[in-house]
């Protein structure tokens, strides 16, 4: 089974296909997985296989070891592009995330103003004021629509609780902008179900959807590493290539990474 369990609460720097340079951020146990969705083709797993035993890192864990790690780093000469919160699952399920963006940004100021801070999210917790107010402080604010297809939804991302790709929509949209949408396009199938998404019954209607929230910038993209379900293929780059075409014709930037 494929599974990428990244050390908490800091890890890297790694090279990024989007962000360059990162050093990640994992607010999630460092043996395991916590996440609000159970997506087919996660790095990381599937939720039951990897049930953690450990507990969430504290704020203070938190500042500790990114302020060890931003110290070391510039006295190597090696300067971060972005400081990233990703990592084992969704990191605004984390109950001081609010406070961890704040003491980041303070610590990012401090060592590497020029850095970027991203926070990698799976949308389900923007509608939480603390945590819409903590997007709205970083640089980038990275959050997922995978499709408006409820069915797609249940079958590719695995909600597991309530989601209402509506009221996602419509939170994407209360950030007035300040908001880069990340879209998964792939191809294959899952327990012999088809989850191809790259055609235009769903691209239109995600399309409108991305239109009405007016982000900042679109960022399309496809699997990269090993997946959980096995039978998952690769949006091709003329694929993306459309995609992205067809956002930016809209007004909107877009990237594609393959």
């Amino acid at each position: 089974m494929s599974t990428v369990i990244y050390p908490s609460p800091v890890f890297g720097p790694i090279h990024s296909r989007r962000l360059g340079i990162s050093l990640g951020i994992n607010l999630l146990p460092a043996d395991g997985k916590v996440c609000t969705f159970d997506c087919i083709y996660c790095e990381c797993g599937f939720n039951a296989d990897h049930r953690p035993t450990l507990k969430m890192p504290t704020r203070e864990e938190v500042a500790k070891a990114l302020e060890a790690q931003l110290k070391k780093m510039k006295a190597e000469g090696v300067h971060p592009d972005v400081l990233t919160f990703a990592g084992n699952g969704e990191p605004t399920a984390h109950p001081h995330f609010a406070e961890i963006i704040d003491d980041t940004i303070e610590l990012r100021n401090k060592y590497c103003p020029d850095a970027k801070v991203s926070v990698l999210s799976n949308s389900t917790f923007i509608n939480r004021k603390q945590v819409h107010e903590a997007l709205m402080k970083v640089d980038n604010n990275i959050l997922k629509l995978d499709t408006i297809n409820p069915e797609y939804i249940n079958k590719v991302d695995r909600p597991t609780g309530h989601y209402d790709v509506k009221e996602i929509i419509e939170g994407l949209k209360s950030f007035d902008g300040h908001v880069v949408i990340q879209t998964m396009f792939m191809k294959g199938t899952s327990n012999g179900q088809p989850v191809d998404n790259t055609g235009d019954d769903y691209v239109s209607p995600w399309l409108e959807a991305v239109r009405h929230i007016a982000p900042r910038e679109v960022m399309v993209y496809t699997i990269d590493r090993e997946t959980p379900d096995h039978d998952l293929l690769k949006a091709t780059r003329d694929e993306l290539n459309s995609i992205r075409d067809r956002v930016i014709a809209c007004g909107i930037p877009c990237t594609a990474s393959y």
